[in-house]
């Protein structure tokens, strides 16, 4: 038996994922046990749940995966701020403190809440192969085209890639800052919204509006190329 033990969202609606033999048997958030929204801990809680609800318990965990680099994460961080220096020295001087302290320290910060000097294996995945894997693998399709649409992950905002069995190969990308992700937690934010928590309130109350600015997005927000990139 392998159990897979993932770790998704740390410091942001943390969750975690058990996956016992390719299968997902148990996942949960963080924020159902301690009932506080966008629980950014590690979530503990979560896990003891998830290892108790399959009989389970820590030292069965075989590996770990994380669904980002955040060092890679890091990089795109620091060269945004740069380019756009001395502007947004104020964000830069909030962001910084949580990376330096936590963010760069990921391996750590889950080997101590897993019990110490824990020696199981932590994999970290790109962002987007994360979103990749959990749409392909638990699909019924032993082959697939997969398309990931986000925000920003570590550089990434869209990707397109081929699912076959156990591999998975992403082809493609668009980077930051082209996101269409990005864009639609602008206009959360224009409507008065918090991004990164609105979002679905946004998409919720769509349907009852009319696309009154739809010519005019695409006309002047977005550039479509001939090949289906933006």
């Amino acid at each position: 038996m392998t159990l897979i033990l993932g770790v998704s969202a740390y410091y942001h609606d943390s969750a975690v994922a058990l996956i016992k033999d390719g299968v997902v048997v148990a996942a949960a958030n963080e924020e159902r046990f301690t009932r506080t929204k966008h629980d950014s801990a590690f979530p503990c809680e979560a896990l003891e749940g998830c290892l108790h609800s399959i009989g389970a318990n820590v030292s069965d965990i075989d590996y770990v995966g994380f669904y980002e680099k955040p060092l890679l994460k890091f990089e795109r961080l620091l060269e945004t701020y740069l380019a756009f220096a001395p502007r947004g020295y104020v964000s830069f001087s909030r962001a910084m403190p949580p990376w330096l302290q936590l963010k760069l320290h990921i391996p750590r910060e889950i080997r101590k809440h897993l019990g110490g000097k824990t020696k199981r294996r932590i994999v970290f995945c790109e962002h987007h192969e994360s979103h990749a894997a959990s749409a392909f693998y638990p699909s019924p399709f032993d082959e697939a085209a997969i398309l990931t649409v986000d925000g920003v992950g570590e550089w990434t905002t869209t990707s397109w890639g081929i699912g076959n069995r156990e591999k998975l190969e992403l082809k493609q990308d668009i980077r930051f800052p082209h996101s269409l992700g990005l864009l639609y937690s602008a206009f959360t934010y224009f409507c008065g919204f918090r991004v990164n928590s609105g979002e679905y309130k946004l998409m919720g109350l769509a349907p009852y509006g009319e696309p009154t600015f739809a010519d005019t997005i695409r006309k002047e927000l977005i550039r479509l190329n001939e090949d289906g990139s933006y």
